[in-house]
């Protein structure tokens, strides 16, 4: 049963451009009886069904999906189908809208092509980026992806070479080598042989953060292997 909430007023928006209100009330209701839109034309790459599950884990639900109510009563999304395909069973924060099909239709169309115009502040992006901490891998590699979209992690051309080209700002790996944790791409070999070190010494990082954050016995003897061995862990010689 879908709770609803007082009914926001009806009408403008309280200002001189005309614009209209079409947000009717706030509701909470269970995602798996939300009924999805026959027209949606998105679809859900597992990447992006991860990168989400990461978000949902690690924050929780921030924004309301979108619907509308249909003659019979129920409420058919409008924006937000992988959040209550991937909740079902819980009971989300859902906008209902004063819309009708057209419209609905219109804002289907229009959302995410909008989002995609807008540009990056490729400063902000950079220091945004390294705010950010997060133990999903899944979110590592979507944010890996959009600095490299961003072209955060190229290299501007050496002066002299003879290559042409808009000078670029000293990028995220020209100033710490390898990308900062919360970006790291957990593909590549540098990322694989850190984690390989860290579980080396006794470091588990899916344990939390809790009292006692790892155990550090033998910590010594491993610490020298990963040092002999030159950045990358030995096998202990049992093995």
């Amino acid at each position: 049963m879908a709770k609803k909430q007082k009914a926001a007023p009806q009408g403008g928006l309280g200002g001189v451009s005309g614009i209209r209100d079409r947000i009717r009330e706030l509701r909470r209701v269970r995602a798996g009886d939300l009924i999805p839109n026959p027209a949606n034309w998105r679809t859900h790459p597992k990447s992006q069904q991860d990168a989400l599950r990461g978000v949902l884990e690690e924050v929780g639900y921030a924004s309301a999906l979108l619907a509308r109510e249909t003659p019979e009563g129920g409420l058919m999304l409008i924006d937000g189908h992988l959040r209550a395909e991937t909740t079902p069973d819980e009971m989300v924060p859902v906008l209902v809208l004063d819309v009708d099909e057209a419209e609905a239709a219109k804002l289907l169309a229009t959302f995410d092509p909008l989002s995609a115009m807008a540009e990056a502040d490729t400063e902000k992006l950079d220091a945004l980026l390294r705010e950010i901490d997060t133990g999903s891998e899944a979110l590592q590699e979507m944010l890996a992806d959009l600095a490299k979209d961003n072209g955060l992690y190229e290299t501007p051309p050496d002066e002299g070479s003879g290559e042409t080209g808009e000078f670029k700002p000293p990028t995220l790996s020209d100033r710490f080598g390898v990308p900062p944790f919360s970006v790291l791409d957990a593909r590549q070999g540098y990322w694989q042989d850190r984690k390989r070190a860290w579980l080396a010494i006794g470091i588990k990082s899916e344990l939390g953060r809790g009292g006692d954050l790892m155990s550090l016995e033998g910590a010594p003897n491993r610490q020298k292997q990963y040092a002999n061995g030159g950045g990358r862990m030995q096998p202990p010689a049992d093995q």
